[in-house]
């Protein structure tokens, strides 16, 4: 049968593909649909045709599948953030745990591999689990200012303060900032013809420590927000507000955050706690979003590491020294790689303010630090960690961890394809896989983390 686009078609999901939509078949022909789930038997509208498949979507719902839930987010299926809220929050758990399984087993490889897998971690509670918001600033079809987030693979915002995964101050810090705006007239950022005020606002909580920041991405200098000192008086009384920053972003680009920040009241950065570690955090900081289940995945990294008291450890794509801090509590020595300067530089505090004398931090590339010690000072490593970024590891990186031939490695990943395309790599240079625990940071959101050990093969 030949389709064309705009027609409409009566399928049954079958399945879920790796982003989260639905997968069903008419006539042998594939269609991707986004916010449908298996079961759902559904009308759909053919948008876009491949030569083996296509992209639909939802018109209606003739039969919902059994894991159908109506979403908490009255917003949640023109939003970009929330891609699986209409999933029963198990069957997200399960279908995030047949992810990591099946790319180890068709990209990795690997045979049997869920008789190595842990059940997966879920959250106690999904929502309201986030300590980091950026939220877009645009105006709607009237020209009003509007704050929320982008509609999936579009810079449209989609008009929203409460945000059922953010932390639920949010609410309240959006509405006094829009006050201000509409009070003293300060516009939002056309990114089309780059004039305008105010391009995002940006919020963290300290999760332990009830700490609040308030960030203003602003396109020019403190003058352009007149009678600033409204707003801070606003938000300096709610309770925990404890940094109000600028930070000045004039480029002509997505990229949210400029490089210049410019204290307004209080500190300009906040404290919060993994575990027993305090962190500062600034609004350039990256920290992961979700406290209370990083302390879980951090907390098997350092299971998996089998530390016990006299190993030298390598933390490779260290960011802040989240993981590298956790590790020092037990390790002998550890080592820790991140290639942003500034990062770096909050790891070391970071480690001052806990007290730590056993790690050291390098800035550079992973891939050319590790080389570099091990050749020319001889650092060796019991344990190597890796937390990469979505991309994976550098092949020479890893070529150089089967070099030092660490005991364990310990594999932090937020992809898991990569994760699997790596570990296949160093599978064949002697490393088998020992546990896989697979950790849920992101409700409702197709991502998911995973931490993997590998040991070296006896010889």
């Amino acid at each position: 049968m030949e389709f064309v686009k705009n027609q409409i078609v009566t399928l049954t999901i079958e399945d879920m593909g790796t982003n989260g939509e639905g997968v069903g078949r008419v006539d042998g022909f594939t269609l991707f649909i986004k916010d449908a789930v298996i079961g759902d038997v559904i009308e759909a509208k053919i948008l876009k045709l491949k030569k083996n498949y296509g992209y639909a979507r939802i018109e209606k719902i003739l039969e919902p599948g059994k894991d159908r839930v109506e979403p908490v987010c009255p917003v949640a299926r023109q939003c970009g953030g929330c891609s699986l809220q209409h999933l029963s929050y198990e069957k997200q758990l399960e279908w995030k745990f047949d992810k990591v399984k099946n790319c180890l087993e068709r990209i990795g490889g690997l045979e049997h591999i869920e008789e190595k897998m842990e059940p997966v971690y879920g959250m106690e509670d999904p929502y309201y689990y986030r300590n980091k918001a950026q939220f877009p600033v645009g105006t709607d079809r009237n020209g009003q200012l509007i704050t929320g987030f982008y509609a999936g693979r579009t810079h449209s915002i989609v008009e929203n303060t409460h945000c059922c995964i953010q932390a639920k101050i949010n609410q309240q810090i959006l509405e006094m900032v829009m006050e201000y705006c509409h009070r003293n007239h300060i516009t939002a950022y056309d990114e089309k013809n780059h004039k305008g005020v105010l391009r995002h606002i940006l919020t963290r909580v300290g999760f332990q420590t009830g700490e609040i920041m308030v960030c203003l991405i602003v396109n020019g200098g403190k003058k352009k927000l007149v009678n600033l000192g409204q707003l801070v008086d606003d938000l300096k009384a709610i309770s925990g507000m404890t940094s109000i920053t600028l930070n000045i972003n004039k480029e002509k680009t997505n990229r949210i955050l400029g490089d210049k920040i410019i204290s307004i009241w209080g500190q300009d950065y906040i404290t919060d706690y993994i575990g027993n570690v305090k962190y500062q955090i600034s609004p350039l900081s990256f920290y992961q979003v979700n406290p209370a289940q990083t302390e879980v995945l951090y907390g098997k990294a350092l299971e998996y590491a089998n530390l016990q008291g006299e190993e030298t450890v390598w933390d490779l794509y260290c960011g802040i020294g989240t993981i590298s801090l956790f590790l020092a509590q037990k390790a002998k020595k550890v080592y820790g790689v991140e290639i942003i300067p500034q990062a770096i530089e909050d790891a070391r505090q970071n480690a001052k303010i806990n007290g730590f004398d056993n790690v050291e931090f390098f800035v550079g590339k992973a891939e050319e630090v590790l080389p570099r010690e091990y050749e020319k000072h001889g650092v060796y490593a019991d344990v190597i960690v890796v937390d990469p970024p979505r991309k994976g590891c550098d092949e020479t990186l890893l070529d150089t961890i089967v070099t030092m031939a660490p005991k364990r490695v310990v594999y932090v990943s937020c992809d898991p394809a990569t994760l699997a395309r790596d570990v296949k790599i160093l599978g064949e240079k002697g490393y088998q896989v020992e546990k896989v625990s697979v950790v849920d940071q992101f409700g409702h959101t197709s991502h998911v983390e995973s931490v993997v050990l590998m040991s070296r093969k006896d010889k």
